[in-house]
C-alpha cells in the first residue's frame, strides 16, 4: 500500500520533496498547503515545476487540508526556525499525523529550543506518532555521517568535517542566505541580525558530542565573509570585486579548552572545488573524503523522503538521525 503525503511548504526545497515523491513507487501524494495566495488553489504538479498535473489543489489550511486528504505522513518544509514552524507542527500532531521536517533547528533540538523539542516530544507521544527533523546538513553531511565513521574505531579523541561548496550552483534563496553580493558592512549588519548564517552548526556540534559522551564546556559559532578577488557570477546574480561572494563558518565545541568538535563550512560562489570530509584523530584515524560533495538540495530533499518509512515505524515521540535507523534509499514495495 502506498504511503500517502501531505506537503508542506512549497519553497524549492518543498518542491523538490515534492518532484521525488511523485517520481517514486511506494508513494501518493493526497495533499499540499502553502501560505503563498499565488499557490493556493493551483494544481501542486503546475506549482512544483512537474510536467504534468497531480490533481491535488494546493490549500491554506493545514487542519483542513489533512481533514480533507488523511494523510500517513506530513513533509514540512517551511523556515530553519523552529519557533516559526511551531504553530505548523502543532497543527499537523493534533491531528496525529507522523512529521519529517528539513527545519534545522528541528535536527538537534538543545539550549534555547530545549522548551520547544521537550513540547513537541509530549505532542507526538501524545498523539503516538513520531516527529523528526533533517537535511543534509544538519542531518547528514556534518554529524550523521561522522557519528557513523566513529563505529569502528577504537577510540576518538577529536573529530572535524570539512564542508566545501561553490555555492553558484545552488537555489537563490541559499545565495541570499550566505550573503553573495552584499558589501562586507552589509554582511557584518546582517550577521549581527542572525539573517545570514548557516543554521545547524550548534545543533550539529552537540548531536556529534552526545554521540561521544563528550560533555562541552561551550560551542562557539563563528561567521566571516568570503571577499571576492575578481567578478563572479552565477544563474542568479553577479558579484563585484570586493563584494562578499559568500560565507566561512566554524562551529566549535571545547572541553576544557580544548577544541574535541570543529565544523568548518565555506560556501561561495566562485570555489575552485567542492567537497564533504570527515577526519577522525583515533585509532584508527579516518580521513574521508567526498570529491565533489553531497548536493545540497537534491541530498535534503532526498533524505527527508527517505526517512519517511524511517519515521513511520519509530516509537512516538521527537526523534533525531540519532535515534531513528540510518536512512536508505527508499524505492517503494
Amino acid at each position: 500500500m502506498s504511503i500517502r503525503t501531505l506537503h508542506i511548504g512549497l519553497g524549492p526545497i518543498g518542491n523538490g520533496v515534492v518532484k521525488q515523491v511523485a517520481a517514486r513507487k511506494g508513494f501518493r501524494i493526497v495533499g499540499a498547503v502553502d501560505i503563498d495566495p499565488a499557490k493556493v488553489g493551483r494544481d501542486l504538479g503546475e506549482v512544483a515545476g512537474l510536467d504534468r498535473r497531480l490533481r491535488v489543489k494546493v490549500m491554506a489550511d493545514i487542519a483542513a487540508a489533512i481533514k480533507a486528504t488523511k494523510p500517513d505522513v506530513a513533509l514540512l518544509c517551511t523556515s530553519s526556525s523552529l519557533a516559526r514552524v511551531m504553530p505548523e507542527i502543532e497543527a499537523v500532531l493534533k491531528a496525529r499525523v507522523p512529521i519529517v521536517s528539513t527545519t534545522e533547528e528541528l535536527s538537534y533540538p538543545a539550549g534555547r529550543n530545549a522548551r520547544l523539542a521537550k513540547r513537541i516530544h509530549d505532542l507526538a507521544k501524545r498523539a503516538r506518532v513520531a516527529v523528526v527533523g533533517t537535511g543534509v546538513n544538519p542531518g547528514y553531511a556534518m554529524d550523521a555521517l561522522p557519528i557513523v565513521l566513529t563505529g569502528i574505531c577504537e577510540r576518538v579523541d577529536r573529530i572535524r568535517v570539512e564542508r566545501i561548496q561553490d555555492a553558484s550552483i545552488r537555489r537563490l534563496p541559499f545565495q541570499q542566505k550566505i550573503g553573495a553580493g552584499l558589501t562586507p558592512a552589509q554582511f557584518q549588519a546582517k550577521v549581527d541580525a542572525g539573517t545570514v548564517r548557516h543554521v545547524g552548526l550548534t545543533e550539529s556540534v552537540s548531536m556529534i558530542a552526545d554521540a561521544m559522551a563528550w560533555k562541552l564546556d561551550k560551542i562557539t559559532d563563528v561567521i566571516q565573509p568570503r571577499i571576492a578577488g575578481e567578478r563572479v557570477s552565477s544563474q542568479f546574480l553577479t558579484v563585484e570585486k570586493g563584494q562578499v561572494c559568500g560565507i566561512i563558518q566554524d562551529g566549535v565545541g571545547y572541553r576544557k579548552g580544548e577544541p574535541l568538535v570543529t565544523l568548518h563550512m565555506e560556501a561561495y560562489l566562485g570555489s575552485p572545488e567542492t567537497y564533504d570530509a570527515v577526519h577522525v584523530e583515533g585509532v584508527p584515524a579516518i580521513h574521508s573524503k567526498v570529491s565533489g560533495g553531497f548536493h545540497g538540495d537534491i541530498a535534503t530533499a532526498s533524505i527527508a523522503v527517505n526517512s519517511v518509512p524511517k519515521v513511520l515505524a519509530a516509537t512516538p515521540g521527537l526523534h533525531t538521525m540519532r535515534s531513528l535507523p540510518i536512512p536508505s534509499w527508499y524505492g517503494g514495495r
